[in-house]
């Protein structure tokens, strides 16, 4: 799995850290990175005009992981980070065998016109989101609309009264690494 972060983080976050321990407590070997943008500068949010570099270093950590195992990789990051690796399935389907997106941002905080999900439709490969039921990014109905979007139903699950950062509330690890094996099978 190759692991990163969302627009103010960086791939040393707890919940990048949880995600990846519980994915090779499960047998996966996990690439957290960060993204160019971070590496770049240390803090600040992404430049929209630089996100293809963003899309390329994702590609090269694919590319990273497959030089060290074998097998299928799945591409995973929260908000930004999924969104940039939901792009980059969506222009390159073979990337990965699948996605595991973290609080996808479908649109900015009380901005629903704003969508972000006009690539859904390309996304043929096994999808699993992770969504908070708080999540200022959208509701749970607005994924379920917009996961309506992508060919291969995706796997939706919630974390209860938590926020777009899966701080609050609870979220089930075993769950997602569960549904992430599951859906990844071949």
């Amino acid at each position: 799995m190759v692991l990163t972060h969302g627009a103010g983080s960086t791939c040393e976050a707890p919940l990048l850290i949880a995600v990846a321990s519980a994915f090779c407590d499960a047998g996966y070997t996990v690439l957290r990175c960060d993204l160019p943008f971070r590496q770049r500068r240390p803090t600040g949010p992404p430049v929209p005009a630089f996100a293809a570099a963003d899309r390329e270093g994702l590609r090269a950590a694919v590319a990273a992981l497959r030089g060290i195992v074998a097998g299928p990789i799945v591409l995973s990051g929260h908000s930004y980070g999924g969104r940039q690796a939901s792009l980059l399935a969506a222009d390159q389907p073979d990337v990965a065998a699948g996605l595991l997106l973290l609080s996808y941002p479908l649109h900015p905080p009380k901005k629903p016109e704003q969508r972000r999900t006009d690539h859904f439709p390309r996304l043929v490969l096994p999808v699993v989101f992770v969504h908070g039921t708080a999540d200022a990014f959208g509701t749970i109905e607005e994924l379920r609309a917009a996961a309506e979007l992508i060919p291969t139903p995706p796997t939706i699950i919630m974390a209860d009264k938590a926020g777009h950062d899966l701080k609050r509330g609870r979220i089930d690890l075993a769950a997602i690494v569960d549904a992430v094996t599951a859906r990844m099978a071949p």
